[in-house]
């Protein structure tokens, strides 16, 4: 989890939008350092810096240095590299996954390979196996977007924590009831609003929770890989539809993109999209 990270530069990530000033957007440092065809196996993580990943945790803030040490003795330091899956669905849900670095991307899939419910997790997040009904199994695929890293703990284990020490319980609980009110936020967006409404609502969403700020006042930058499969998903519609409204977006001046990052220019107007 030492890795030093590599910083993509403005010139990498920034390119002319007609009739719009170039945005000058700071990019995220990336963590881009290949690992092995065996980096989802455990590896050492000295007490300190797991201590310090447990403190960025939403679940465990309030609780003692001894406390997190005690929870931290039940877990695994893993990690992966782009592409790979940190659990797919339809696998028992044996594990609870706390993100220490890197960027995760979840969907669920269709018989027919339409990726739906997509959602993105970076570090401090938690994804994995939140539920524990005996035999049942991830509901979703997660994939590592770039090199990441997770706290892996026994949702067994996990169990046991949450039965010690109640406001991890109440945190838990917090997590899946706001995930089940954005998945049906999105499913009354899908019916209601127009493709390009549904894209501008996604990336504003993306620009509140992984978006850092441009040098130009008002801009955003989302360093995410995002696939045409993705905004699909994303949107609830096909690659195609998706592609359209983000050039409907581009030419508007609303937003900006290139490999693997988008710009929000213009976040009201995105709000305001029809």
């Amino acid at each position: 989890m030492s890795e030093k990270p590599i910083t993509v530069t403005q010139a990498a990530v920034t390119r002319h939008t007609p009739h719009l000033p170039k945005p000058h957007l700071r990019a995220l440092p990336l963590r881009a350092v290949p690992l092995r065809s065996t980096c989802g196996r455990p590896h050492p993580c000295p007490p300190a810096m797991q201590r310090r990943i447990l403190e960025q945790i939403g679940l465990f803030q309030g609780l003692s240095g001894d406390e997190l040490a005690s929870i931290g003795a039940r877990m695994e330091s893993l990690a992966w590299s782009a592409g790979e899956a940190l659990f797919s669905a339809g696998e028992p849900a044996e594990h609870v996954y706390l993100l220490a670095a890197g960027q995760v991307k979840a969907f669920r899939t269709t018989a027919t390979g339409q990726r739906t419910s997509l959602d993105f997790f970076g570090p401090g997040d938690v994804l994995g196996g939140l539920t524990w009904a005996g035999g049942s199994g991830y509901t979703e695929t997660a994939l590592a977007l770039v090199t990441t890293c997770a706290l892996q703990i026994d949702a067994g284990a996990f169990r046991e924590v949450m039965f010690a020490q109640p406001s991890v319980a109440l945190g838990v609980l917090d997590v899946v009831s706001g995930r089940l009110a954005r998945a049906r936020s999105a499913e009354q967006e899908q019916a209601s609003a127009t493709v390009t409404k549904r894209v501008a609502t996604g990336l504003l969403r993306l620009a509140d929770t992984f978006g850092v700020p441009g040098d130009a006042p008002g801009t955003t930058l989302i360093q995410l890989p995002l696939s045409r499969a993705d905004l699909a998903a994303m949107a609830g519609t096909s690659a195609e539809s998706a592609s359209r409204a983000m050039s409907r977006l581009r030419r508007s001046g609303l937003i900006d993109t290139g490999r693997r990052w988008t710009a929000v220019l213009d976040a009201d107007g995105l709000l305001a999209a029809k």
